[in-house]
């Protein structure tokens, strides 16, 4: 073999089974840009991965510059998507990198996960985490999931639609956890979330090297942990492999097909005329139309009630995006009652607002369902386009063309 030094790839393609085409043709989410993100989108950049796309709703601290490959002093008050996709451009210019000014819980559709090969997970947060596992369990694409602490670490990888996903392997602790991140009424406490976890850059060099291997093989089609937890212990270098059960009762093992593509965008189209757009596109169908609703994936605040002085306050976002500080009466004080939805009926005055309005991110999935069938619709038209790409959540779609993929089929140690 003639080893060509003018290929920047070229001694990864001495690797028997590696394939550059593969590589380049791969699109990847990234959610989370700080330490362990950075390795991980480094270590993408590097291997030439077609689009990288990076969420992250954070800025750059000085406290991040002792274990970010990617971060500056200069770079301090910036946001971290912005700054790690700077960053890794400059590393590779062949990479399509994308950033997104965002959150993962509000900010991204199942369009744009089901577009993905594989999610890379970066997160310091087990509501995130769960968050990410049922997207991509809806969309059946694989995910890697990674925690660090001080010197200890995890990788997990995951593989819809069989197999055990994150939830699985959850405990009673777990979701104990999750709740404390909520106060009594369901209002986000920002004191809990955030919290801060010690972590040396070490093990975010281990971990994010750990996540990235098993996404390689992922690519190419080769086994993988999949189901599985991959610790390192980093003060006996101690390192084991865990399988998950698969639990049957599990509630995140929800996969969406037959998927019907309206032409519609969350910001413009209203509930009322997605429900016309859908009996239209599928007319002929025996349907009751009138008992039609969407099933939202967020529950949705749709105002905030003082039982003490009987004022309400209309809200209408999603209830993840209201915190406990905002919860507090103007008036007496007293913590207020949030009123909330999970789904909005095709008569009610909800349905008149747009879906955007009601929570739904743009190129998301939406259920809709009359309690006996269930159909599941894409709003096409959201899809993003080649020439367009904005970093700011209120409109956050990198560029890709292509069609949904297929998923991949996660072969097993």
């Amino acid at each position: 073999m003639v080893i060509d030094d003018s290929d920047r790839y070229s001694r990864l393609k001495l690797i028997a089974w590696w394939e550059q085409e593969k590589i380049t043709a791969a699109k990847i989410l990234v959610v989370g840009a700080g330490a362990l993100g950075n390795e991980v989108i480094k270590n993408l950049a590097l291997m030439g991965i077609g689009e990288i796309n990076i969420i992250d709703f954070d800025e750059v601290q000085e406290s991040n510059l002792s274990r970010s490959v990617l971060f500056r002093a200069t770079h301090e008050g910036r946001a971290k998507a912005l700054v790690a996709a700077e960053m890794a451009r400059d590393l590779n210019p062949d990479c399509n990198i994308n950033p997104i000014v965002g959150d993962i819980l509000t900010d991204i559709g199942l369009g744009f996960v089901a577009d993905m090969n594989l999610v890379i997970c970066c997160v310091d947060n087990r509501e995130a985490r769960l968050w990410i596992n049922r997207m991509c369990w809806k969309t059946n694409r694989p995910w890697i999931d990674g925690g660090i602490q001080e010197i200890n670490g995890v990788a997990k990888v995951f593989c819809p639609p069989l197999g055990a996903c994150y939830e699985c392997a959850m405990t009673e602790n777990d979701y104990r956890l999750i709740s404390l991140r909520y106060s009594c009424p369901l209002l986000r406490k920002e004191d809990i979330q955030q919290g801060k976890v010690p972590t040396a850059p070490t093990i975010a060099s281990i971990i994010g090297g750990l996540q990235v291997q098993e996404a390689l093989k992922l690519i190419h089609q080769l086994p993988t942990a999949e189901g599985s937890a991959l610790v390192f212990n980093g003060l006996s270098n101690n390192f084991y492999q865990t399988r998950y059960p698969r639990r049957p009762d599990c509630l995140s093992h929800e996969t969406y097909d037959k998927i019907i593509d309206l032409p519609s965008t969350a910001r413009t189209t209203t509930a009322e005329e997605l429900f016309l757009q859908l009996r239209n596109t599928i007319a002929g169908q025996n349907l009751n139309w009138n008992s039609w609703s969407i099933l939202l994936d967020r529950d949705f605040l749709i105002s905030l009630n003082c039982r003490t002085c009987g004022i309400e306050r209309r809200e209408q976002i999603p209830l993840s995006q209201n915190t406990a500080e905002k919860g507090i009466c103007n008036h007496c004080g007293e913590v207020c009652h949030p009123l909330t939805t999970s789904e909005i009926e095709c008569d009610s005055e909800l349905a008149k607002e747009t879906l955007y309005d009601l929570g739904i991110p743009e190129y998301d999935i939406i259920k809709v369902s009359d309690g006996q069938e269930t159909l599941f619709v894409k709003l096409q038209n959201d899809a993003p386009e080649a020439s367009h790409f904005s970093v700011t959540a209120n409109n956050q779609h990198p560029a890709n063309n292509g069609p949904m993929l297929a998923p991949y089929q996660c072969k097993d140690y």
